[in-house]
């Protein structure tokens, strides 16, 4: 029924590869079937002004495309002179979910910008760049703590997100673009790995869904982010 033969409660293929980049204290490149987003985290030793002096840290995000991202070349946003709302939205939910994952106050009075980067699309971006920015951010802070930097873990259960919405009027996981583009109910569930909602975006995209078809599309996710979280933590580890 689905477009790529998989069952409604199936994932499709998870790679995380870290230690792609020279630089970044922490990076890994993120592959969920023909999504692949590359997520670098980068410590500074300031927080923004209206954190100044409070005693806590702070983590951020920024989001775009690369011009041959999706099928057709798209203009860069900085031709244009500034991000689209796609865009500026985008990364508000990568930080914002990331944020919610971090004791601010165990992260002491510094910055990390998780930057992701959409090198492929096929549906799902932005739950990649939450899944992968994660492990970036995994990575950036065992760093901190290897150092002697910081006195205890600033982070707890991992954060993932999958999208989940009803496709030829069945509930599906982790839709890609064919189903993406043509789903009557389409959502993103932002979620640690033991099971707790940080965020949920659910809109109709030409048809009204029940409170038990919510229900199994919870479930769905549920599901799909534990998958995801173990991938993180084995590849973090």
């Amino acid at each position: 029924m689905r477009p790529s033969g998989r069952d409604l409660s199936e994932m499709r293929p998870v790679s995380i590869e870290t230690g792609i980049t020279k630089h970044a204290e922490g990076a890994c490149m993120i592959r969920v079937g023909d999504t692949h987003v590359l997520c670098t985290a980068s410590i500074e030793e300031r927080v923004p002004p209206f954190l100044k002096g409070g005693g806590q840290g702070w983590v951020t995000a920024e989001y775009g495309m690369l011009p041959r991202a999706t099928t057709t070349r798209m203009r860069r946003e900085a031709s244009a002179g500034k991000q689209g709302g796609r865009t500026v939205e985008i990364q508000r939910l990568i930080g914002r979910s990331l944020r919610a994952g971090v004791d601010r106050q165990a992260l002491g009075e510094r910055q990390i910008t998780v930057d992701c980067d959409v090198i492929q699309a096929d549906g799902g971006t932005r739950c990649a760049a939450i899944t992968g920015g994660w492990v970036a951010l995994r990575l950036a802070v065992n760093r901190l703590l290897k150092a002697g930097d910081l006195t205890s873990d600033p982070l707890g259960e991992p954060v993932a997100a999958v999208s989940c919405g009803i496709y030829a009027g069945q509930p599906v996981v982790d839709l890609d673009y064919p189903e993406d583009s043509e789903a009557g109910v389409d959502g993103n569930f932002v979620m640690t790995g033991d099971g707790r909602l940080i965020e949920v975006q659910m809109s109709a995209e030409g048809q009204t869904f029940s409170r038990d078809q919510m229900t199994r599309l919870l479930d769905l996710a549920a599901a799909g982010v534990a998958d995801l979280a173990q991938a993180q933590r084995a590849a973090a580890a």
